[in-house]
């Protein structure tokens, strides 16, 4: 198995054979919604994360409306603490790959390749994308934090 320059550019390549990377040429939004139209992250609660440790699927029946997406809930009170702070839930990068966007690019989530990391929830492609940036997440998070304005913009 590849790995470090090679596996992103695996991944990448795949992403976009399958769809499911844009390259950094193309803006993507600001809110990933790619699986489930207009929705975010998948689907699921993005409080849960932080109050159970675990990906819990939304309700459709229960919503909120920001940046341009919709997300889900599992309860009224996750909704609740999630319009009051919706920065302090909100996956970082818009809940594209944390791992993706330190290499200049974006990549589709699983709910299950997660981190919370200084507070602030970081999602990745497949837990073995995870492990990976699990290495060095300092490192990972600085170059995707540097990375995502140029993404945003396209560039």
């Amino acid at each position: 198995m590849r790995t470090g320059n090679g596996l992103s550019f695996l991944i990448v390549l795949l992403g976009l054979v399958f769809g499911t990377v844009l390259p950094a040429t193309a803006a993507p939004d600001e809110i990933y919604t790619g699986a489930y139209p207009g929705v975010a992250i998948n689907g699921y609660d993005a409080v849960a994360y932080f109050t159970e440790n675990k990906p819990v699927e939304g309700s459709a029946d229960i919503i909120h409306e920001w940046k341009g997406a919709k997300w889900r809930f599992a309860s009224k009170e996750n909704r609740a603490l999630f319009a009051a702070a919706p920065e302090k839930y909100a996956p970082q990068y818009g809940g594209y790959c944390a791992y993706a966007v330190s290499y200049g690019s974006t990549a589709t989530t699983d709910p299950s390749a997660f981190s919370i990391v200084d507070n602030k929830l970081y999602l990745n492609y497949s837990s073995g994308v995870k492990a990976r940036w699990s290495k060095d997440i300092p490192g990972y998070i600085s170059k995707a934090d540097a990375n995502w304005p140029q993404i945003l913009a396209g560039k």
